[in-house]
């Protein structure tokens, strides 16, 4: 049996890819067999967290990729950069609390969201990213199914669960009465992350029913941190704006 066969079989893909590499790169530094162990191990090591977090970004589905590192802050206010400072850290999740982003479209919630999602899986939580309209949908094919409490076993495993875009589209009753049971059902278990066009007082507009909305704002409410993300302008409106402006001055140069 030759390395590679034995990679395969342990599952070391590091030392099956690069283990000719870590031979001369030893070889090279003249590396004691304890300091070449120490080495191979630290890079298997290093290759699985990477592959880890990638699986795990790959299985919440996020739509685009989002860092925090490129979310502007310094176009919110200091109150809800105090809570970006607090939620970054990621306790909110140790502590099962929730986020309600409301704002505009364009405003960054998306942005926001995303961003922490994906910092979420790289400190190795799985997250879940879905629009509420798709959850819907896909709750409605599970009881047709007759496969609801799978789903909800499924759904209760992620540390966090983030919901876009409620407000776009309105539900039926039955649409309304398992959603609400799956976010009851997930209540102090673990966090959501939901982002909205609507203020509270609209959310009657997707559920119809007063009282199904109470329940469903008092579920999400409850231990929740709820930031209005809306700004004079959105980021997509300040990009489309100075687009333009450049289109514009590239017109002017080009027929004076």
């Amino acid at each position: 049996m030759n390395i590679k066969e034995a990679s395969n079989i342990l599952k070391l893909s590091y030392l099956r890819e690069s283990y000719e590499d870590l031979i001369e790169e030893s070889s090279n530094l003249n590396l004691s067999n304890e300091e070449f162990l120490k080495l191979f191990l630290e890079r298997e090591v290093e290759r699985r967290k990477n592959n880890g977090i990638a699986r795990r970004i790959r299985n919440a589905k996020f739509i685009n990729k989002k860092f925090l590192e490129d979310f502007d802050k310094t176009k919110y206010s200091l109150e809800l950069n105090k809570k970006f400072e607090y939620l970054e850290t990621l306790k909110f999740i140790d502590n099962k609390e929730n986020i309600i982003m409301i704002g505009t479209p364009g405003c960054g919630k998306t942005h926001y969201a995303t961003a922490l999602g994906i910092k979420t899986c790289m400190k190795g939580k799985n997250v879940l990213f879905t629009s509420v309209p798709n959850l819907v949908i896909e709750l409605q094919e599970a009881m047709s199914k007759n496969q609801i409490s799978n789903y909800k076993k499924k759904f209760e495993k992620y540390d966090l669960v983030i919901l876009d875009e409620l407000g776009y589209v309105s539900f039926d009753k039955t649409g309304c009465e398992i959603l609400f049971n799956l976010l009851s059902s997930r209540n102090d278990k673990g966090s959501i992350i939901l982002t909205t066009n609507l203020n509270f007082e609209r959310w009657e507009e997707v559920f119809k029913d007063p009282m199904l909305t109470g329940a469903i704002v008092d579920r999400l409410a409850h231990r929740a941190h709820i930031m209005d993300m809306s700004r004079e302008k959105s980021y997509r409106m300040e990009d489309t704006m100075e687009w333009s402006k450049n289109i514009w001055n590239i017109c002017k140069s080009s027929f004076p």
